[in-house]
């Protein structure tokens, strides 16, 4: 019998994480230094809020010259919120349908916070998943 993989199995364990008001030059050398292409923004309890990934840094400045305020921005100007969440019991395949139905590049896996929330422990990304496809 074949083990379904599980999004365990497949995912980055821990996650880069910053601050709402984390200035957006801090983000982009944040994903720089790490070479990661998107960070999980979380409040001050830890709890995930958001994602911002390269991409939406890379259309905010390309519309950067017709901001007035761009220099006062911070990752909770431009994430994404709420984030889209798996556990890391949740089959991949599972994932992978998620990922398709939200035309999104990475899913972040939580676990419950005590108190409510989520708390991210890993990212899974297609990147991991590509990594773990068998060649035909």
């Amino acid at each position: 019998m074949r083990h379904e993989p599980r999004v365990r199995d497949w995912m980055h364990e821990g996650a880069i994480t910053c601050a709402p008001g984390t200035p957006l030059p801090e983000v982009a050398q944040t994903m720089r230094a790490h070479a990661i292409s998107a960070l999980v923004v979380v409040d001050a309890a830890g709890l995930a809020v958001g994602v911002i990934s390269r991409t939406d840094l890379a259309n905010a400045s390309f519309v950067e010259p017709y901001m007035r305020h761009w220099r006062g921005m911070t990752a909770s100007h431009l994430m994404t919120s709420p984030v889209i969440s798996v556990r890391a019991e949740m089959p991949v395949a599972e994932a992978l349908d998620l990922l398709k139905a939200k035309k999104i590049h990475r899913l972040v896996v939580t676990e419950p916070a005590p108190g409510g929330g989520e708390r991210p422990i890993g990212i899974l990304s297609l990147t991991d998943v590509v990594r773990h496809l068998e060649p035909t």
